[in-house]
């Protein structure tokens, strides 16, 4: 495989794994993922494993309603790093541990993601975002 298609398969498959966020096809995602997955969580912790990366997905399903718009993919020649830039439009559900109360509020955030692909699939989510700014926004102090 040239290295432009390595790049492009990862592109597609970072498509893809975006797209089944914004259908809330949680499977989709997860078949987008290596069985030893790791995660790291925004100014968090990091995670291994599909099981992990499900348990996560069903408490952001519980605590939020997001939709990833102006979503930008990228790789390496190789394919095996990948990035993605987007803009969160979401609504805070319920509250989540050590953040503000929720009770609907809207919000909107750029962000962005980095991927290590091996063997069409992603080994590796690394989630970047600026949560003061989310903070302010869901705490009606943007």
């Amino acid at each position: 495989m040239s290295n432009s298609q390595a790049a492009e398969r990862s592109v597609a498959l970072i498509q893809r794994y975006y797209a089944a966020f914004n259908a809330g096809d949680w499977n989709g995602m997860l078949e987008c993922l290596s069985d030893d997955v790791v995660h790291d969580i925004n100014q968090g912790r990091r995670e291994a494993g599909k099981p992990a990366f499900r348990a996560f997905l069903a408490h952001m399903e519980r605590c939020y309603r997001e939709q990833l718009r102006d979503i930008v993919a990228m790789a390496s020649d190789d394919g095996v790093r990948a990035a993605a830039e987007f803009v969160v439009h979401g609504s805070y559900l319920v509250t989540d541990e050590g953040l503000p109360p929720a009770n609907g509020q809207k919000y909107v955030l750029p962000a962005g993601a980095f991927f290590d692909v091996h063997g069409n699939r992603i080994a590796r989510v690394t989630n970047y975002y600026n949560l003061p700014d989310w903070t302010a926004q869901v705490a009606g102090k943007s």
